[in-house]
Order: structure tokens, then sequence, then C-alpha cells
């Protein structure tokens, strides 16, 4: 079960090998061949002297033009010691290997991905003898997924848009066309890739938006995050009864939507929402509060 953002930033790309070669095609348009092959390599790349040194994946790509290298690095934050790092895993691969690599750093971090992107020179200023280039995949230059055929169309970028993506006002249109997209493919990659997002969510409210569009839409499989969700549904409705805790988790699950993505809600709108015992209509609002303008919006259009 992936522990963290970190774990899972760099899992998805061994489940979806491919988002690699198309992330760097579509979003940095990298003259990148088309992988026909994928294999995962040991990420260890420890020498005789006992400093390990391990890179977070390491895949190698067969294409027509010869095999790649493509090494993942998932970075939370600035460390000035990958710039030493970098360049010797980059080395020590084609040395070992002899593949040309490719370093690619994934971080949901502006900041991160501004301070990963700098070249990294070695050598003497002006003239370095090693210059290192990394590919940088973050919020803002991976695309926005925000609507149900986009991310039909792209499973795993929608994928990557929600890891990258997952706060701000765009996230609940985010997360929501993701979710829906999901029914799309087989339930056990849909499985695998609802747990990496859950991870990936560091903000609290993201990860908890995420569990109510999954109950919302009552989705579900026999996945470790769907059995926590649905024990957490069992436990709430032996306290409160089955259908009144269903009730009470809409109510609740509408308003934080709309509080979340900042949208003012007024005592009228509130009033309305928690007076209301109808699962069937407060589902029906949950469902608009994601893309809704006002508050108002909930209760525009048909029942």
């Amino acid at each position: 079960m992936v522990g963290s953002s970190h774990e899972a930033l760099h899992r998805i790309f061994q489940k979806e090998p491919g988002l690699l070669t198309s992330a760097l095609q579509q979003v940095l348009s990298v003259p990148f061949p088309t992988p026909h092959d994928f294999a995962a390599m040991n990420v260890d790349l420890t020498e005789i002297e006992p400093i390990e040194r391990r890179v977070d994946t390491l895949l190698k790509a067969e294409t027509d033009e010869g095999a790649y290298l493509l090494v993942v690095e998932s970075q939370g934050k600035p460390d000035e010691r990958k710039r030493g790092s970098w360049p010797y895993y980059l080395s020590f691969l084609y040395e070992k290997y002899r593949c040309e690599p490719v370093l690619i750093v994934v971080t949901q971090s502006s900041a991160t991905a501004r301070w990963a992107a700098e070249p990294i020179h070695l050598g003497v200023r002006g003239m370095p003898s090693l210059t290192v280039r990394p590919f940088v995949l973050g919020p803002d230059n991976v695309p926005v997924i925000a609507t149900r055929q986009e991310a039909e169309r792209d499973v795993p970028l929608a994928v990557l848009s929600a890891m990258t993506h997952g706060r701000g006002r765009q996230a609940p249109a985010i997360l929501e066309s993701l979710a829906a997209a999901l029914r799309t493919i087989d339930r056990d990659s849909a499985a695998a890739l609802v747990q990496f997002v859950d991870s990936c969510l560091t903000d609290p409210q993201a990860q908890r938006m995420w569990r109510d569009l999954m109950t919302a839409m009552q989705y579900f499989w026999r996945h470790p995050l769907a059995e926590e969700v649905r024990e957490e549904g069992r436990e709430e409705g032996r306290e409160e009864g089955r259908e009144e805790g269903r009730v009470a988790d809409r109510v609740e699950m509408t308003l934080r939507i709309l509080e979340w993505r900042g949208i003012p809600v007024p005592d009228a709108v509130r009033e309305r929402v928690e007076a209301c015992t109808d699962l069937d209509q407060l589902t029906v609002w949950s469902q608009r509060a994601v893309h809704a303008d006002t508050a108002d919006d909930l209760f525009a259009g048909p029942r």
C-alpha cells in the first residue's frame, strides 16, 4: 500500500510507464521517440564503497532509435545535495548500461520545479566540463485536466494532473473529472490509481474531497482505500443509523466543497442544505457544488 506522497509520485510511473514519455512529448515538447517496450530496472546505484545511492524509479525504454534509461526523481522541496547526486546518477548509469540516461524530476511545488529546472554546471565557470539539464514536471507545466472528456482521453495524464494540481480552486473539477474517467478503465488499474491519487494529495481538504467524490459516485473496489472509507461509513451507520449517517455525510460534503473552493455560503443556503433529508437531492447538490460559481447554483435547474 502506498505510504506517502513521495512514494506515490514515482510508483505511478512504475504502474503506467508510458505516462513518462507521453509527458516528455506533450508537456515538455521533447522529441522523445515512442517506446515499444519498457522494463523496470534495479534502482540501487551503490558502488563497492559503503555509500548507498538510490533513484526513485529507473525504467528502460526501448525505441526504434535505441534504448533510453528514464531516471525519475520525486522532489518535495529543494535539496542542494541533489545537484551532486543527479550528475552522478546519469554518469554511473551510462557507464554501466551504455544507454542514454534521461533525468525527469516530478514535483507538486512551483518553487521546487523552478529550482530543479536550473542547469547543473560542474567545472570551470562559463566553460563547464559537465552540464545536466533535468526535465521537470510540475504544476506550472502539467496541463490541468478539468473536464470528463479530457480525463477519459488520457487517464494517466489526468492522474498526473490531479497529483500536481491537487489544491486550489480548480482541484474540485480536476478530481471530479478523474473520478468519472476512472470508470472507463479496468477495475484493477483504477483501484491502484485511486490509491496513488489519495496518497499524493497532501492537502487534507483535497484528500477528504477525493474520498467524498468516491462516496458520492459509489465508486468502490476491493481495495484498501475503499475498505477504509466503507468501514468509516459502517461505523457512522452504527452510531447514527445508516440512512441518517449518509444524509449527514452528504450535507457536510456539499457545504465543505463550496467552502473549500472559496465560495461564500449564505445562511439561507446553509439552512436549506442542512434541512434536506432527501439523499438523492443532496447527491445532486453535492455534484453541482463541484462546478458551481455561487452557492445559489446548487438549486438551479431540474432536480
